[in-house]
């Protein structure tokens, strides 16, 4: 055998043992305790770049740790593979999305074959196959029968580049795109939509599951409970057949300032409200409004605009007539999209009142008011002015008071509404599952029967270079038979939105290729929930929100026992390179396969490990990787050269290397179960260090340096796969050391008999010293004052007080 560390030979060869072996293949083993670890599976566009690596091999080294302490370990890997991405780049390069795609995933799954994670790769799944999108269509179907799927006219976010709809997640800050940065207009289309909105309390609910606090705190932000009254202000307009104006307010004690109402452009009165005189202006306006993100028109620092459509409603408590205006501020999809303005309790209804001279009567008087004008908006507690019967009650129980009066008269009451809106899956493209309807002239809107599925894409569909879905113009799909009456009929061209291939495929990895249903029943039960997922936290309102509600809806239609599908949710950070985030418009995207030729995919490994904390990320540098492939190479000889010689040991140096070899067992225990893989690693590197010296020492005897070896090979199993396999191999150990069990501390032996205690004077540093662990106060004091060097610097000066913090540090103040 060689005696030169190779890496990429060692790694093939055990890459291929491995996987000839199938030593990495799971089956439900009930004797063990059961860890399902996921890691959120990679889209397919075409390459792993280091980050994939950075989310990868910390969450494969934790597994692994997992699978060595004694758990039957589920560790799936596969490919998110439709979306709008490909159906680009494929029509960009005149191939098809298929071929596309699974020429990207055979690259991949080569890429991520070379990183040797325990993967199981007879459990690989891969969303676009008809095989996975079968069971996404049947999954629609269940949320159909049971009315959580629903077709209904509404405005969308309109991407003219990619020619499809854009979930409001899918929409930048500046109101862009986020696939190609074109702006986003809407558009009213008719379309699928899933009814999330059902859950909305029940995915505020994040008691059963250890998540971080940013993602439920971003999850809370974007359902947006908000409890509040509905107040309904009197219509009476020739030819309007509604009564009322409704609208959502969490400030019903400044209902008697209200001084003007604003529609959302998109609201259905504004049309048939504004009067003949107000027309042009207001088309015009509302046109303009549409041409904008909500971002753009929620945005605080935009200029506040609107048109008065020339009508008016009545306020009911006070019988004023209340002018009715058109502002791009309101949104359709908050509320009831009509807002009631109140200038001197609200700040954008403030400017709005000073941009368009309205009035702004004080109703709530701040502490000292005398009735003067005020100068912003006041939001602070006060007493209710101005308000009729409620003049003079603190404005908390103002709230109450009429919220019992509209509810006594019929007007309004208290209500609770949300931020969160009905999830838009329709997207008018071709790479994605199609949706499982057929639309009948006799018989309406019917679903495809599941012995039917799967509805398949046509693989001879022509794109065109607008974008638009070829589907709609692919008449062998289009149209068909109604399964009902079997009369011709057309089939639904929208395909769904990919978020829902991700929102269940944690379930079909239990059983990827049963044939009955999405999951073989008993498997899953076996396996879900996921113990430990990891991912990005970017993902936090759309992939994390979608899977928690699709888990509680299939547990409402009997498919599962449980009700959040992540008991643990771990974010790792984000490795960047010349302090960028990488992309490939800045060229800055680091391609891991020439650093794993040149140095092992070991060294990368543990390099991105030891780059920074896992939570925050790092920033790669090749002379960082170069350091930690020089390790690897000094853990090689260290391990394979001559022992130290029996015959030199002595008990104090043995029982060094005993306590060091324990301590290391325990730090790296420790780091490991956090995810503290930067410490863990600097651990390891300490006690190479340590046994190097002790070796070149020879001073510990045969015995306890076998211990201490065998021990730093298994605490590197997880992290550095191959060169431990190998090292195992050579040290005649039994096959795999992946098999081994975790090895254990004894405390006893662990325990620091000595420490440094550091010396100060007036807080400076001026020594250090070893003193054992028993030492007491008295004794550390008596140590640091009879020290030479302490001696110098307290020459001619007088010692008010010593300051001893136990096994740290003694602080001598002088004067």
């Amino acid at each position: 055998m060689s005696a030169d560390y190779e890496p990429r030979d060692i790694e093939r060869k055990w890459q291929e043992r491995w996987a000839a072996d199938s030593l990495y293949q799971v089956t439900e083993d009930s004797s063990r305790p059961k860890w399902y670890a996921l890691t959120m599976f990679p889209y397919t566009s075409g390459d792993l770049h280091i980050g994939h690596w950075y989310a990868l091999a910390p969450s494969d080294a934790h597994a692994r740790y997992m699978r060595m302490k004694g758990f039957n370990v589920l560790h799936p890997i596969g490919f998110d593979a439709f979306g709008l991405p490909a159906e680009n780049a494929a029509i960009s390069r005149s191939i098809h999305p298929h071929t596309w795609t699974m020429q990207n995933i055979e690259n991949m799954r080569r890429q991520l074959k070379s990183i040797g994670a325990i993967y199981d790769w007879s459990r690989e799944v891969i969303t676009c196959l008809p095989e996975y999108y079968r069971w996404t269509q049947w999954l629609f179907l269940q949320f159909y029968h049971a009315g959580l799927a629903y077709r209904a006219k509404a405005a969308a976010n309109w991407c003219p580049q990619c020619q499809t709809v854009l979930a409001n997640e899918q929409v930048t800050a500046d109101g862009t795109c986020e696939r190609c940065q074109t702006p986003v207009t809407k558009k009213d289309l008719e379309q699928w939509f899933l009814r999330i909105t059902k859950y909305a309390d029940e995915l505020l609910d994040h008691s059963k599951i250890d998540w971080p606090e940013r993602i439920k705190l971003m999850q809370k932000n974007w359902i947006g409970k908000s409890t509040g009254a509905e107040i309904s202000f009197a219509l009476d307009v020739p030819g309007i057949e509604e009564k009322e104006i409704r609208v959502f307010t969490t400030r019903a004690d400044t209902v008697y300032g209200v001084t003007f109402m604003v529609l959302a452009p998109e609201h259905p009165l504004v049309e048939r409200l504004t009067t003949l005189e107000r027309r042009e202006e207001v088309s015009a306006y509302v046109a303009q409004s549409r041409r904008l993100s909500d971002i753009q028109r929620l945005s605080t620092e935009k200029e506040k605009t609107g048109v008065f459509i020339g009508a008016c409603c009545i306020n009911r408590l006070n019988g004023q007539p209340v002018p009715i205006w058109v502002a791009d501020y309101v949104l359709m999809t908050y509320g009831t999209g009509a807002v009631m303005g109140v200038p001197a309790h609200d700040a954008r209804d403030f400017d709005f009142a000073k941009k368009f001279g309205l009035p702004i009567p004080v109703v709530i008087a701040p502490p000292s008011w005398s009735g003067e004008e005020l100068s912003e908006a006041y939001l602070e507690e006060g007493t209710m002015v101005n308000s009729g019967p409620f003049n003079g009650l603190p404005n908390s129980q103002g709230k109450e008071a009429i919220a019992d009066h509209l509810e006594e008269r019929g007007w309004g009451g208290r209500t609770i509404t949300y931020r969160l809106r009905d999830w838009l899956i329709s997207r008018q493209r071709y790479w994605g599952a199609p949706i499982p309807i057929v639309y009948c002239p006799k018989c309406g809107i019917v679903p495809v029967p599941e012995e039917r599925l799967p509805v398949l894409l046509p693989s001879d569909a022509e794109f065109r270079p607008t974008g638009e879905s070829p589907l709609k113009y692919h008449q062998g799909f289009v149209n068909t038979t109604c399964p009902n009456c079997g009369t011709p009929a057309k089939r639904e061209t929208d395909t769904m939105d990919t978020f829902i291939c991700s929102s269940w495929y944690f379930l079909r990895y239990t059983s990827p290729h049963y044939q009955d249903g999405p999951f073989d029943p008993d498997k899953m039960a076996c396996w879900l929930p996921v113990d430990l997922y990891t991912g990005g936290a970017e993902h936090a309102t759309m992939h994390l929100l979608y899977a928690r509600f699709f888990a509680k809806a299939l547990r409402d239609r009997g498919l599962l026992s449980f009700d959040e599908p992540f008991l643990r949710l771990y974010n790792q950070g984000i490795i960047i390179a010349q302090r960028q985030k990488m992309s490939k418009s800045r060229g800055n995207v680091v391609n891991p396969d020439a650093y794993v030729e040149e140095e092992g995919a070991d060294a990368v490994r543990a390099y991105l490990m030891f780059v920074g904390p896992w939570d925050q990320g790092g920033d790669w540098n090749d002379r960082g990787l170069s350091g930690v492939s020089r390790w690897l190479h000094r853990v090689w000889h260290l391990v394979l050269t001559q022992p130290p010689s029996p015959s030199t040991a002595t008990e104090e140096k043995t029982k060094e290397l005993r306590r060091i070899t324990h301590q290391t067992i325990k730090r790296v225990t420790h780091d490991i179960e956090r995810f503290r893989f930067n410490t863990m690693i600097a651990a390891l590197m300490e006690f190479t260090n340590d046994l190097s010296r002790l070796k070149e020492e020879g001073s510990v005897d045969f015995e306890t340096w076998q211990e201490a070896i065998d021990s730093l090979l298994l605490l590197l199993a997880p992290s550095t796969p191959h060169l431990a396999e190998e090292l195992w191999q050579r040290r005649n150990r039994p096959y795999s050391i992946h098999g081994q069990p975790w090895p254990s501390w004894d405390e006893a032996l662990a325990a620091q008999e000595e420490f440094t205690l550091v010396i100060q004077v007036n807080g400076r540093l001026r020594d250090r010293v070893s003193a054992p662990v028993s030492i007491t106060e008295a004794e550390a004091k008596e140590l640091a004052l009879g020290r030479e060097r302490i001696k110098a610097h307290l020459d001619g000066k007088v010692v008010e007080k010593v300051i001893y913090i136990s096994q740290r540090l003694v602080n001598v103040v002088t004067r």
